[in-house]
C-alpha cells in the first residue's frame, strides 16, 4: 500500500484542488457548528432557567417538554423533519437556506443537554444567592440575572465544554441534507479519487484539530472566570 498526499494538489474538475475544497468544507463544518452553538447555548440556558423558576409551574412544564421532546428523539430525523417536513407544513420557511434548517436542528437537540446542564448547575448553588437578591429588592428576574445565572455559569463551563466538542462533532451529520461540509467532501472525493485513506485521515485530523481548538478555548475562559473553592462550596451547600 502507498500513500499519495498528492492528490489533494490535483483539480476536482471546477477549477480548484483538492486541498482547497477540503478547507472550504472545513469552513461549512466550522460555520454550521459555530452558529448551532449560539443557537443551542440561547434556547438551552433560557430552557434551563425555566426548569428552575419556583413560581411559574407552566413555563416549567413548557421546558421540560422542550427537553424531552429535542433529547429524545435522534438528531438525524431531527434534521430530515426540519429540511423536509417543517417547510411543507409552514409555506413561510420553504425560502428558508438548507443551512439555516440545518444549525435550528442542530442547535435545538444541543439546547436540551445545555438546558439541563444549566438546571444542575442553579441548583448547585446554595438557597442563600436567590434570598440575597429577594433581600436586595430584586425580581426575579433581575435576581437570575445578577446573581444566579452568571455563578450558575461558572459552574457548568467543563460540561459546556464536553458538549461544545459534541455539537462540533455532531454537525458531520448535515452531510444527509447536503450541506458541504466535511464529511460530504470526504464521501465525495473518496469516490472521485480512490484515495480513500488519504482523505479520511486529512479529514480526522481537522475534526481533531478543531476540538482541541474548542477545548483549549473553554479551558482558558474556565480558568479566567473560576471562583477558587466555590464549586465545591456551592456543591455542598445545595442541599441547605
Amino acid at each position: 500500500m502507498t500513500w499519495d498526499w498528492k492528490v489533494f494538489l490535483n483539480d476536482d474538475g471546477s477549477g480548484r484542488t483538492y486541498l482547497q475544497w477540503m478547507f472550504d468544507a472545513w469552513g461549512w463544518t466550522l460555520s454550521v457548528a459555530g452558529c448551532a452553538w449560539v443557537v443551542a447555548l440561547l434556547a438551552g440556558a433560557l430552557m434551563g432557567t425555566f426548569r428552575t423558576l419556583p413560581n411559574s409551574p407552566w413555563l416549567v412544564r413548557l421546558a421540560n417538554f422542550w427537553v424531552e421532546l429535542f433529547r429524545n428523539v435522534p438528531l438525524l430525523v431531527q434534521i430530515f423533519i426540519w429540511y423536509f417536513v417543517v417547510p411543507k407544513m409552514f409555506p413561510a420557511m420553504r425560502d428558508v437556506p438548507g443551512f439555516v434548517l440545518v444549525v435550528l436542528a442542530l442547535g435545538f437537540f444541543t439546547s436540551a443537554r445545555i438546558a439541563e446542564q444549566v438546571r444542575a448547575g442553579v441548583q448547585a448553588l446554595p438557597r442563600g444567592q436567590r434570598y440575597a437578591g429577594m433581600a436586595m429588592g430584586f425580581t426575579t428576574a433581575q435576581t437570575y440575572r445578577y446573581v444566579i445565572l452568571p455563578m450558575a455559569f461558572r459552574i457548568i463551563i467543563p460540561p459546556l465544554t464536553s458538549e461544545s466538542m459534541n455539537l462540533l462533532k455532531n454537525s458531520s451529520v448535515a452531510f444527509a441534507v447536503s450541506i458541504a461540509e466535511l464529511t460530504m467532501f470526504a464521501m465525495q472525493a473518496q469516490e472521485e479519487t480512490s484515495r480513500g485513506i488519504e482523505i479520511y485521515l486529512a479529514v480526522t485530523a481537522l475534526y481533531a484539530v478543531s476540538a482541541f481548538a474548542v477545548n483549549r478555548v473553554m479551558a482558558f475562559v474556565e480558568k479566567k472566570v473560576r471562583i477558587p473553592g466555590y464549586i465545591v462550596a456551592g456543591t455542598a451547600g445545595g442541599g441547605h
